[in-house]
């Protein structure tokens, strides 16, 4: 899921991209994507390869299709998940001073896009200083990235948006062909959780590299806390994370000819305290055997067995520091919420 991620996936020739204007915002809007089939392809081979693994596990990036990006966009507004009221409170607070770092025109650019509700307060203050603004959004989902850039370009006249459908490592490939000039690249809603530590440090190694001295990469993250507060935010009461998860199942269900009962799993989600981590799963309620037509297997379950669909990274500031500082960045700037339950953190290439 998240903690709003959009990560996993294998990556591809970024020369496989197909750029198509929409007609309709005309020249304002271009959205370039993987072609179909090869999604279609890289979500079988990767649903076959990880039902069959032992542990079980499914990428998270697959939760985001058009359905559960809507369950997605209902648990941000659940009580008990915090991390998008706490990230938009620090942005509320501080765009303004964010715009105010970049004196010229900037590409915004932005990873794990989603409905870019929270993305509209910057590029409020980024247009109240220039007339006009490029808006990058990256986004897994091809159907939810076009409807929030469409809703973007209808709410501001002067921007204009190169949106991307991919995988971030995809994405990225793609990038690094934009012409030369300053970039804020956004990274928000703690997609990064979604990330193991070191890979967390490689991926953000790869943009240092996409980094001019003069860009910024802003990037949230959740932070360590109680874990009373963790478990709530991924065990709400109204059980929408529990559908988000089960969701995983009715795609393959839907795309690849499965016969998952999702009634028959649990949601479970748990904090690993020495990983730092909240790990969720999808857990068989009884012995079954699941086949998948379009894969050509069956699954086994034993009860009481897991599908690993999901790890949240939880980190502290220190850890923040330390992660920078390895993928060869440093802190510029660093925004709390007024709970201190989430960080909003300004990172620039190290010399």
């Amino acid at each position: 899921m998240r903690d709003e991620g959009r990560e996993g996936g294998q990556p591809v020739d970024a020369s496989s991209l197909i750029a198509h204007p929409s007609s309709l915002m005309d020249e304002r809007f271009t959205l370039i994507g993987l072609p179909a089939e090869s999604r279609r392809a890289q979500f079988a081979q990767d649903v076959a390869k990880g039902l069959t693994d032992s542990p079980k596990s499914l990428p998270c990036c697959y939760f985001y299709d058009r359905l559960g990006s809507l369950l997605f966009e209902a648990i941000c507004e659940v009580p008990e998940y915090y991390l998008t009221r706490a990230e938009t409170a620090i942005l509320q607070t501080h765009a303004e001073e964010i715009a105010a770092l970049f004196p010229g025109a900037t590409d915004l650019i932005e990873l794990g896009s989603g409905s870019a509700a929270k993305t509209r307060l910057l590029i409020e203050a980024f247009l109240r200083r220039h007339p006009r603004q490029r808006y990058v959004p990256l986004d897994i989902c091809r159907t939810v990235l076009e409807e929030s850039s469409l809703d973007l370009l209808g709410t501001f006249p002067t921007l204009h948006i190169l949106a991307i459908t991919a995988e971030y490592r995809e994405g990225l490939k793609h990038l690094q062909t934009l012409s030369a000039g300053p970039k804020l690249v956004l990274w928000l809603g703690s997609n990064i959780g979604n990330l193991e530590r070191t890979a967390a440090a490689g991926f953000l190694a790869q943009l240092r590299q996409f980094l001019a001295p003069s860009d910024r990469l802003l990037i949230g993250i959740d932070l360590r806390k109680d874990r009373a507060a963790l478990l709530a935010a991924y065990n709400d009461a109204c059980g929408v994370t529990a559908a988000f998860n089960r969701n995983l199942l009715v795609r393959i269900n839907r795309e690849l000819g499965g016969q998952f009962d999702p009634r028959t799993f649990e949601h479970r989600a748990l904090y690993n305290e020495e990983l730092g981590r909240i790990e969720m799963h999808l857990v068989s309620d009884t012995a079954q055997e699941v086949p998948i037509e379009r894969l050509g297997i069956t699954v086994s379950l034993k009860a009481g067995e897991a599908i690993h669909t999901e790890n949240c990274y939880k980190y502290s500031q220190k850890e923040i520091e330390a992660l920078a500082a390895t993928a060869g960045l440093c802190c510029e700037k660093f925004w709390l919420d007024p709970d201190r339950r989430f960080a909003v953190t300004l990172l620039k290439a190290s010399p």
